[in-house]
Order: C-alpha cells, then sequence, then structure tokens
C-alpha cells in the first residue's frame, strides 16, 4: 500500500509539473453516466448540471475548457496521470478521496441518497442485498452496515441488477433516481433517506493548487450572485446555498 501511494505521489508530482507553466486548455475530466449531474446527450456531447456549471466557472476564471470523458472506475487514477486536469462528474468530497487528490470548496449541498426497489420490497440493510456503483460513498455505506454489497461499474447496472432480481435495491443519489423512479411504475423508493458526504465538488491533482484556486473562486462567485442557486434549481440537484 505505501509504495501505491508512493508511486501514485510521484505520479501526481509529474502531470503537476506539466501543467505549471500554463492552464491554457484546462481538460474537464466528467463521467457522462449520470444525470442529471452529467451525461451524452443526442448530440454525443456531454450535456447536464455538471456541463452547464463548468462552463461558466471556466469563463469566469479565464480558462479555455474542454471536456473529456471517463468510466467511474478509473477517473481518480486518470487524473493522477495526467488524462485530464480537473474531475467535475459528481464526486463527493470525502476524507479518503482528499487523501490522494484535492478538491474545490463544493458545489453542491450534501445530497441525500435513496434507495430504489420493486414494489412491494422491504429494505433490509442487515441481511439484504444492496446494489451501487462500485467506488462511491453510497457503496462504502451500504458496506458499513452490514448488507451483502454488489457493486457495478455503471449506475445503469445497478437499476438492472433491482430489475432481474440480483439485488432488493439500489442506493444512490436521490436526484440520479428519482427521474427513474416517476418513470417506472413497478420502481419505488424504500426506506429512508441517508445523507453521506460532503458535498459535491471539483477534483485537482494535489500539485495543482493554482488551478485549484482559480476554480474555487469562481464558484464562490456564482454562489455570490446567485447564479449556483439558478443552475441547481434548474437541474433539481437538491437543496440550494
Amino acid at each position: 500500500m505505501k509504495k501505491l501511494l508512493i508511486g501514485t505521489a510521484a505520479l501526481a508530482m509529474m502531470a503537476g509539473a506539466a501543467m505549471a507553466e500554463s492552464h491554457s486548455v484546462v481538460r474537464m475530466g466528467t463521467e457522462g453516466a449520470y444525470p442529471p449531474y452529467n451525461f451524452i446527450n443526442d448530440a454525443g456531447e456531454v450535456d447536464g448540471f455538471e456541463r452547464e456549471l463548468g462552463d461558466e466557472l471556466c469563463k469566469r476564471a479565464e480558462l479555455t475548457c474542454e471536456w473529456v470523458t471517463n468510466e467511474w472506475d478509473s477517473i481518480i487514477p486518470n487524473l493522477v496521470s495526467g488524462n485530464y486536469d480537473t474531475i467535475i462528474a459528481g464526486m463527493s468530497i470525502t476524507d479518503e478521496r482528499d487523501e490522494v487528490i484535492d478538491f474545490t470548496q463544493n458545489y453542491t449541498q450534501p445530497d441525500p441518497s435513496a434507495f430504489l426497489a420493486m414494489d412491494g420490497t422491504e429494505l433490509d440493510l442487515e441481511g439484504g442485498v444492496i446494489a451501487a456503483q462500485a467506488n462511491t460513498i453510497q457503496a462504502s455505506y451500504v458496506a458499513e452496515q452490514g448488507a451483502t454489497l454488489l457493486e457495478f461499474a455503471t449506475p445503469d447496472e445497478t437499476i438492472a441488477a433491482v430489475r432481474n432480481g440480483e439485488a432488493d435495491a439500489v442506493l444512490a443519489d436521490k436526484a440520479y433516481l428519482e427521474p427513474i423512479e416517476a418513470e417506472n411504475a413497478d420502481l419505488v423508493f424504500v426506506g429512508e433517506n441517508v445523507l453521506i458526504g460532503g458535498g459535491v465538488g471539483m477534483g485537482v491533482r494535489e500539485s495543482d493548487g493554482e488551478l485549484r484556486e482559480k476554480f474555487d473562486a469562481a464558484i464562490q462567485s456564482m454562489k455570490d450572485d446567485g447564479t449556483l442557486n439558478e443552475l441547481i434549481a434548474k437541474w433539481e440537484i437538491g437543496e440550494q446555498f
């Protein structure tokens, strides 16, 4: 584990050095598979709350940005190795992640997570089988409760696991699950909502403090003038600031 952490730190230093002179083009890394935060629209482009947010942040920070998609499982390692310069992908700020990368201030409040199941299912957090996307705060929460955790690479697979009977329920951000629940009469929320994590922020390499500061200032300016709350309301993300 120590060798792994040292290797990760070395990669971060090299990637940061490459970006130190100029951020003429900042590559914004996202998943593109977690609406309403981020998704790929019919034109094949990154869309959603974080696309609008990221474009506005880049404008305010006077940065030229381009969007890069990456699978969730490797989104942090590929930031560290320099494949892109930020993560803006519905990533909750946690102490564990903060040991590997740095975060800006949060641009959403801690969003409730919810359990979605087939109609008639009773939630059992001790003896049940719960699906969650791998490497998420929801997966960690399920594991801590004692239920059997089934992890999947994509959020779509977690829903499929509930439908085909592999899992009793899925735990995910309520903002992601609400449209699915509304469009499918056989899927319902069960149990109580849970609050996990410290809100969502942008991830940057630990060596990239200047870039973090620029985005921090841009996020604060959007909080101050109310435009961040407008985006949160438009995309129905959760509580406003």
